[in-house]
């Protein structure tokens, strides 16, 4: 009977472990199969035969033609090294006062950006999208920089965890030696964040990479698309090109997954770091 309730035990766990793998990788095999299709092809056969061949570029070199796929990653990598410097500057000089000084208007600032974080953006996007047009910043690039840059307290937590791991007597012999409060933060806490800055890069850059709603509000000139909006091209009222789509999918997928497998042990290194004490 117990052996009979193990094997059941185990029926269960390997088939809800079969299902997990089915979910997370029919789509990116629906995807493949799919980009290297004429469209003839796709038309007269299943979304999950395989193509008649793997040697058919068509559809990449349409994507880049057509699409303007090159100009959006040009735009999106422009938007990411700005927005990821400033994020940055911000975050460590924010984490920094937060994390090693103290004064009364401390909790309210630190509030604040907690406040920011739990208002649904969705609700101000009003108010928002208003101030992006006082500004002049609407059809430019600056519309998603300002907003991606905009009170973000995860990186605040993700620094501060990293910051309080930092001895306080380093800065303290600093100070004994004549170093200003600047010098401490240039020369000792800005080197030592490395590791929270490599996280934040990480996952500052899937984020502002894969939105498509700011970038498509904000900046509906044609030749600002970037790689998400790029994807809507070739999406019609009543139809799609879901074969160029398909090889659209497959080329913006292939930087965030180099990325990712690359830089992934930072990811939960910084996650991960003063969770448990």
């Amino acid at each position: 009977m117990a052996h009979t309730k193990f094997r059941f035990v185990d029926f269960i766990k390997y088939f809800s472990l079969l299902i997990g793998v089915f979910v997370v990788l029919f789509p990116p095999y629906v995807v493949v199969v799919n980009a290297f299709k004429s469209t003839d092809e796709f038309n007269s056969s299943s979304s999950m035969a395989l193509p008649k061949s793997f040697l058919n570029f068509d559809n990449f070199v349409a994507v880049f033609q057509r699409g303007g796929l090159l100009s959006g990653f040009g735009n999106v990598l422009v938007i990411i090294i700005i927005t990821l410097t400033l994020n940055i500057l911000f975050g460590t000089m924010v984490a920094y006062v937060l994390g090693r000084f103290s004064f009364k208007m401390k909790p309210v600032v630190f509030g604040a950006y907690l406040v920011a974080t739990i208002i649904p953006s969705i609700t101000t996007q009003v108010a928002t999208f208003g101030i992006i047009k006082n500004m002049g910043l609407y059809n430019t690039l600056g519309a998603p920089i300002v907003l991606y840059i905009g009170a973000d307290v995860i990186q605040i937590i993700l620094y501060l965890q990293f910051i309080r791991n930092i001895p306080v007597d380093l800065d303290e012999s600093a100070m004994v030696e004549g170093a200003s409060l600047f010098k401490i933060y240039r020369s000792i806490i800005f080197p030592l964040l490395t590791p929270a800055t490599a996280t934040l890069v990480i996952l500052k850059t899937i984020s502002i990479y894969n939105d498509m709603y700011i970038p498509y509000l904000y900046m509906p000139k044609q030749s600002l698309g970037v790689v998400t909006t790029v994807l809507m091209r070739f999406q019609g009222v009543n139809s799609g090109e879901w074969n160029l789509i398909c090889a659209a999918i497959l080329l913006i997928l292939l930087p965030t997954v180099v990325l990712y497998f690359f830089l992934q042990r930072y990811i939960f290194e910084g996650v991960t770091s003063g969770a448990v004490k």
